[in-house]
């Protein structure tokens, strides 16, 4: 038995009367009918600000709340007995009859059981967001049904407590370093508990705290036994984040035993180094090491020890500073490389989301501890807009998401992960680590643009939605179309009584910002990479204006000042190439770029010595595109030969695929000139006049082809490599045949052809670059 793919219509259908009103409301973004929280027991140590419960801020229409609206047509019809399947089947119960998943929920793969803890937060987060009742009963249906499985312990022959889609044999093959079959059993309990939490603070469902106690106690005597050597060795199996549930569930209960639990799973392997500020994170699995940095700043949180801070502070400083892509993403093909590696890592398989989502949380959790560093959420917007929201599928109605993004030249969205494959997710057939943090993004993007403390709001981000300060009798309202527009207003209403202050972050890449009251600018500080406030008695209707004045900026790679990537506010752009396909970065000029309108973020440049449309990286889907750039000097050169004294040109100045190079009189035409276009030990020579480059006809290795240009397809025989000759004069070797530039016959009259010759020591094979 296969499920047909699940579509909004068939939502709907399934759900019946009662139910369609609930799912058009939340479609609409209405705010919940009940959702309270269930606060921690004990406060957070060291905070400066405080996050709105979820259900207080909601989405109002653009991209985000679209973004929100695709996911929840997922979380709403998907079969819960198909994801009940793997746990089922563990712990020795009926399927019920139910379809296997396929994907990393396969019943053998490695991963199995962790996606189910990611729909038990994503279901949770939907109900605490919009009171969402299809979310709220598929997460209580999914915890009775794995509360039986924890129940039927004793008939499976596993330890009271546990749960997961694995043998308990291979928890203690991973504590013996003998798991040898890839399975990553914490790391799939690690999102079962995360979910189990999930489903009891925001929901308030008392069976999901009674499954996860008795989980995490299950967890206590298997690693309390452990002496602290072995304890370690096993933490070189990925585990995700356990040390941060715990220490939650340490805040959420108040029980010392938790905590005791969660610094058990502190890999000091990965501690040390970050706590002295050393960058040891080269080679590492990336995405193994974000979720213990979490850890590190919920354990500050729960105990106030600074290494802790340290750690979490320190982490985020070098993955940002020296490991980070323009779009906000990290790693290649899942790992990181060395410091500052950018440039040299352009790759399909770059950007892991979760990676992304990771960092996100990681940010917020600092950024509470400081929240006077703009920069946190200069990079949480950045990372946001251009890598997660454009991370998913706008063409899918069930929001379905790629796992990495290439930033390749010529790379296109919708590529899946090395091990499990595929493009984009699916509704059964995928289940990667990155499908489940898609789900969880994307049903809580609400929850970072306001916070407060005490009197003090705070604007982090500009994203179109209403805020209800629930605390005051206030809302706010928030109408923008950023980043394509650089204004967006604010606008009060409700109980307004006493002063208060309204903090707006002002990004580090805006000049000349200004905040206005009732249409009147105010005279207060907008320095950029800061915050600007203003206090006041606010009168019920005032309207505040915020703008951000952007401009482009070039953001160059760390290891490669040349190689360069358009930036335009928070926004990256990226070069459309329909389906053309590119071989290497295009040399792009950058005093070309130019904005065509105030409508959208539509922009055309020069590259290549072609027209290029370029447009926001967060929509570039359904074409190939390019992030980051050649930006080299475009010094021109014209290319004289050493024994005729003769200029490289190309026949009749001809434009054409396939124009013949010819030798000529040095007249000043523009066919005359060429750029020397860096790629890598070679080079492109790329004519002026014509924009196409140098190559051979039909790539031939044969003496004499001739010599012509062509498109820049990034073939080959458009490589040449010079060679010194030690007197002025270069050897232009073509990289594809190894042959030399020369002139057909050794001639020196004029329009004699091009061609390529055999390194014999022929002077006519010599040329001489001259600038200009």
């Amino acid at each position: 038995m296969t499920s047909a793919p699940l579509r909004r219509r068939h939502v709907l259908q399934l759900a019946g009367a009662g139910t369609i009103a609930s799912a058009t409301a939340g479609l609409a973004g209405a705010a919940p009918a009940s959702a309270a929280e269930i606060p921690p027991v004990r406060p957070d140590l060291g905070v400066g600000a405080y996050p709105f419960p979820l259900g207080q801020v909601r989405l109002t229409a653009g991209r985000f709340l679209d973004n929100q609206n695709r996911t929840l047509n997922y979380l709403r019809a998907v079969n819960t007995d198909r994801l009940l399947y793997v746990f089922r089947a563990n712990h020795r119960l009926s399927t019920g009859g139910a379809a296997a998943n396929g994907g990393w929920d396969a019943p053998t793969f490695p991963f199995r059981s962790h996606m189910q803890g990611h729909f038990l937060t994503a279901w949770a987060q939907a109900w605490a967001v919009l009171g969402d009742t299809t979310c709220r009963d598929k997460a209580n249906h999914l915890v009775a049904e794995l509360a039986k499985c924890q129940a039927n312990n004793a008939a499976a022959g596993f330890t009271a407590g546990y749960l997961s889609g694995f043998p308990e044999s291979d928890i203690t093959a991973v504590e013996n370093r003998t798991l040898t079959n890839g399975n990553v059993p914490y790391y799939c309990i690690h999102k079962t508990m995360a979910g189990l939490l999930d489903v009891w603070r925001y929901i308030g469902t008392d069976q999901a705290r009674t499954v996860l106690l008795a989980l995490a106690a299950w967890v206590d005597t298997r690693t309390a036994r452990l002496s602290a050597g072995q304890m370690q060795a096993m933490l070189g199996t990925e585990f995700g984040g356990m040390n941060a549930v715990l220490a939650d569930l340490y805040q959420q209960t108040g029980d010392q035993r938790w905590l005791t639990v969660a610094q058990r799973f502190d890999h000091q392997a990965v501690f040390n180094p970050l706590a002295a500020g050393q960058d040891q994170l080269n080679g590492l699995h990336a995405n193994t090491q974000v979720p213990k940095w979490i850890g590190a700043a919920r354990e500050f949180k729960a105990t106030g020890a600074t290494r802790y801070r340290d750690i979490a502070a320190n982490a985020w400083n070098i993955t940002v500073g020296a490991h980070t892509y323009v779009i906000g993403g990290n790693s290649q093909a899942e790992h990181f490389r060395p410091p500052n590696a950018i440039a040299g890592y352009l790759t399909n398989d770059t950007c892991e989301q979760c990676n992304t989502y990771n960092m996100l949380d990681l940010t917020r959790e600092l950024w509470l501890l400081d929240p006077n560093r703009a920069a946190y959420f200069d990079y949480y917007e950045s990372a946001l807009l251009n890598h997660l929201i454009g991370a998913q599928n706008p063409a899918s109605a069930n929001g379905h998401v790629t796992y990495f993004t290439p930033l390749r030249p010529g790379g296109r969205r919708g590529v899946g992960p090395a091990w499990g494959g595929g493009t984009w997710s699916t509704d059964y057939d995928s289940f990667w680590c990155c499908q489940g943090t898609g789900l969880e993004t994307n049903t809580k993007l609400m929850d970072s643009i306001y916070f407060y403390n005490g009197t003090t709001l705070t604007v982090n981000l500009f994203v179109p939605s209403v805020l209800t300060w629930t605390q005051r009798g206030i809302t706010v309202t928030q109408t923008t179309t950023y980043p394509v527009s650089d204004t967006s207003t604010l606008t009060l209403s409700g109980t307004m009584s006493g002063s208060w202050s309204l903090r707006v972050r002002i990004p580090a890449w805006t000049s000349g910002a200004t905040i206005a009251v009732n249409g009147t600018v105010q005279n207060v500080a907008v320095t950029p990479g800061s915050y600007a406030t203003v206090t006041r008695t606010w009168a019920a209707g005032d309207t505040v204006t915020v703008r951000l004045p952007m401009r482009v900026i070039m953001k160059a790679a760390n290891d490669n000042p040349a190689v360069q990537a358009v930036t335009y506010g928070p926004a990256v752009l990226c070069g459309n190439y329909g389906n053309t396909t590119l071989n290497a970065l295009p040399a792009l000029t950058v005093a070309s770029i130019t904005r065509t309108g105030t409508g959208g973020l539509a922009f055309t440049a020069t590259a290549n010595g072609q027209p290029v449309t370029l447009g926001p990286f967060h929509d570039a889907h359904g074409f190939n595109y390019t992030v980051y750039w050649n930006t080299a000097a475009t010094t021109t050169y014209k290319l004289v030969n050493a024994v005729s004294g003769l200029v490289l040109g190309v026949r009749d100045m001809s434009t054409a695929d396939g124009g013949l190079a010819v030798v000529w009189g040095d007249t000043g035409t523009a066919d005359h000139r060429w750029e020397r276009v860096a790629d890598g030990t070679h080079v492109r020579f790329r004519n002026v006049n014509s924009g196409k480059v140098l190559g051979v006809e039909n790539m031939s290795t044969a003496d004499d082809a001739p010599v012509l240009q062509w498109s820049d397809t990034g073939t080959a025989d458009h490589r040449w490599t010079l060679i010194d000759n030690g007197d002025g004069t270069v050897r232009i070797r073509n990289a594809h045949s190894g042959k030399l530039l020369g002139v057909l016959g050794g001639s020196s009259t004029w329009g004699t052809q091009a061609v390529q010759r055999p390194d014999n020591g022929s002077a006519d094979n010599r040329w001489r670059l001259v600038a200009g």
